[in-house]
């Protein structure tokens, strides 16, 4: 893990974001690219008279001014911090960011459900999450240290989803965590008895090569994929959640509709997303 980005609206919540990035990249090493979006429209942009070219240049002075205040953190001492200013509220831009410089991670910071001024919030997290092609890692909260030691993997097994496992799998291992595998079971269409579910994971952790941790699931029953995912991750004292997603498409068949947004608005623990391919 070379490269983290870091999403900033110069809130709390981006700081929550930013400081426990820094722990991730003490730990592996790794450049932190922090990103700040104007919201600047084309036309402004185009603007020729000078007058109105000088408020432009003003608004992004003022930015950079406050990015040198927000970095000046004493948790971001011996690591490498480059900022980067864009003119546009665009959401898709941060994964362009992202594969340009090669970035491993997005880290970013959200109010959740009760929404706030400013970008990183709601269900523009979630526009980030469906946009990018890398992991994002989502915090609400702020954490005194990020160093997970049980991250929750919460998913229906099937086979599409074993690039993504692979993916979480690597990134718990380079945090020291140990990742427990759960499966929601709901009182409705998609119920499976034991065998059935057995059989699935099994299959599913067959086919990623790492058989030792087939004894290593849980099978939570809840009465909804949401409410089942918050307390089996509570019932496992899990530090971080992870869930894949279909990107653009929103989330696979267990967290269909608007499930995975509603766990990243509402769970305290960190969510870790992380696109199916």
């Amino acid at each position: 893990m070379k490269k983290i980005i870091v999403p900033v609206d110069f809130s709390k919540h981006s700081e929550f974001a930013l400081e426990a990035a820094a722990d991730i990249a003490k730990k592996q090493n790794a450049e932190l690219l922090l990103l700040h979006m104007l919201d600047i429209s084309d036309q402004m942009i185009s603007i020729t008279e000078s007058t109105q070219r000088r408020e432009l240049m003003f608004f992004i002075q003022m930015a950079t001014k406050q990015f040198e205040k927000f970095v000046d953190k004493k948790y971001l001492k011996g690591i490498k911090v480059t900022p980067i200013i864009k003119n546009h509220k665009v959401f898709e831009e941060i994964n362009n960011v992202a594969n340009e410089v090669k970035a491993d991670l997005i880290v970013m910071g959200s109010k959740g459900a009760t929404g706030v001024k400013g970008y990183l919030v709601g269900s523009n997290t979630e526009k980030v999450v469906r946009t990018s092609e890398i992991p994002v890692l989502i915090f609400k909260n702020k954490v005194k240290e990020f160093a997970p030691k049980i991250m929750v993997f919460a998913s229906d097994f099937d086979l599409e989803n074993i690039n993504a496992y692979k993916k979480i799998k690597t990134i718990a291992n380079k945090m020291n965590a140990k990742i427990k595998l759960v499966y929601i079971n709901t009182p409705n269409v998609k119920f499976k008895n034991s065998n059935e579910i057995n059989k699935q994971i099994h299959a599913f952790l067959k086919q990623t090569k790492i058989p030792q941790e087939a004894k290593e699931f849980l099978v939570y029953n809840d009465y909804s994929v949401e409410d089942g995912i918050l307390n089996a991750s509570k019932f496992l004292n899990a530090d971080c959640i992870a869930i894949p997603t279909h990107g653009r498409k929103g989330v696979n068949k267990i967290l269909a509709g608007s499930i995975s947004e509603d766990i990243a608005n509402h769970a305290s623990l960190p969510v870790l997303t992380v696109k199916i391919e």
